[in-house]
């Protein structure tokens, strides 16, 4: 018997941070073997241990060289197909691992487009997406040119962290020299101002577009609202908010097309996406902002499987074991293992409509209990955090909820902390 109708698929996970339990999950319950290399200070997290093969934590500030070789020493006895980042921070990483092995799945190139704002926006502009003006802090002409051209406030932001980390809001141009010089003298090379991009401040309301891709193509995409946007929340505190795009709305039409457009465009073929949008206060017009090769954080899976009954988590974990398992049939060929679903089909969702109020708060185990709305679907269980997600067949009632919570968040649980500069 061949060896690929012997064995099950080995796979291995990356995860800086404590993400992708679902995913796991799903891969077992698929016949898979699943190895996930986590960092140390992730290592008591509650991972779902009865799901994984080999649970390896390797130190914090270990790169790439390091989980390469690891990889290698895994390899020796157990034959690798499949490696999956299931964080921010480990795209590059596992693009640069599979590169070694030759395994399918995303490129190092590609991998640098989703983790670089300034390459991304360059590959945006360049498939005609609307964004905001950018340059990056590199030649003093280029942003000398850009302020002359581009009036206040500008966003001074790290070409490759997530969320607000490290981003913050000039309005004078004696600002952004200042902070390009005080760059440019520290010690890591990496924080100095070449690793920055300077774009245009555009006021508006935030969204996000969550997506499963497979064949190069958007399957499943999901659309949401922020209630305040990232930047503010994380710079001003209060509570994060965040609910569903009325379905077949013109917002949703024009975002699920901008969407595809940027699939396409950053050459994203497999995997989960999520994507940042701002509908400028000014034009009315979508701006794109960022897009990451990943599950979106902050809840926002559980949010979009509360309307409409699919998990990001499990369709991709579906879609990594359908698609390898193709690769092995060859071609003209029925695949060697059977599967649950098609690769590049998904059940029909559900059109109902969520939302998620979360924040930090003053208390280790805050008690929502007092929150009892039976449209309540899920509670964030996290020290220091209070969360709730609800789910209605009406937009109205989602937001009247989250309307009420937030107000009462800010009394019962907020607690603020200053935004951080870069990622722990």
């Amino acid at each position: 018997m061949p060896e690929s109708e012997a064995r099950p698929l080995n796979i291995v996970c990356l995860a800086t941070y404590f993400k992708g339990g679902d995913f796991i999950r799903e891969c077992k319950r698929l016949g898979c073997n699943v190895i996930l290399i986590t960092k140390e200070k992730m290592l008591e997290e509650d991972w779902p241990r009865d799901s994984l093969d080999d649970l390896i934590a390797v130190p914090n500030d270990a790169g790439p060289p390091l989980m390469i070789d690891l990889t290698a020493f895994i390899a020796r006895k157990l034959k690798v197909d499949r490696v999956v980042a299931l964080e921010e921070f480990d795209v590059m990483t596992a693009a640069l691992i599979r590169e070694h092995f030759c395994l399918p799945g995303m490129s190092s190139s590609t991998a640098k487009t989703f983790r670089d704002k300034f390459r991304m926006a360059e590959a945006a502009r360049a498939a005609g997406i609307l964004l905001p003006e950018f340059v990056p802090l590199i030649n003093a002409d280029e942003v000398r040119e850009f302020m002359e051209r581009v009036p206040p406030p500008w966003i001074i932001k790290p070409r490759s962290d997530v969320s607000a980390i490290g981003i913050r809001r000039v309005d004078e141009p004696a600002e952004v020299w200042r902070i390009t010089g005080e760059m440019n003298e520290r010690e890591n090379l990496r924080e100095r101002s070449s690793y920055y991009v300077l774009a245009q401040f555009i006021g508006g309301e935030v969204f996000h577009v969550d997506s499963i891709v497979s064949g190069g193509r958007v399957v499943f995409a999901g659309a949401n609202r922020y209630g305040r946007p990232p930047l503010e929340v994380a710079h001003g505190g209060g509570a994060y908010v965040s609910r569903t795009v009325a379905h077949g709305s013109a917002n949703e039409k024009k975002l699920f097309a901008i969407n595809r457009k940027l699939v396409k465009a950053l050459q994203l073929e497999r995997g989960a996406a999520h994507a940042e949008f701002i509908k400028s206060d000014a034009d009315g017009e979508f701006y794109f902002l960022e897009m990451a090769a990943r599950v979106g954080g902050a809840y926002i899976a559980d949010v979009l499987e509360a309307a409409s009954g699919l998990n990001l988590w499990r369709e991709w974990a579906q879609m990594e074991v359908a698609d390898d398992r193709r690769q092995e049939a060859g071609a003209g060929q029925e695949p060697v293992r059977k599967r649950a679903v098609d690769g590049n089909k998904l059940k029909a969702p559900r059109n109902e409509y969520a939302g998620i109020v979360l924040s930090l708060s003053k208390q280790e185990n805050p008690d929502t209990t007092a929150y009892d709305d039976p449209e309540i679907v899920y509670r964030v269980k996290k020290k220091h955090h209070a969360g709730l997600i609800v789910r209605s067949r009406k937009l109205e009632r989602v937001e009247e909820l989250l309307t009420q919570y937030a107000a009462r968040f800010a009394d019962d649980f907020v607690a603020v902390v200053p935004p951080l500069e870069k990622a722990e």
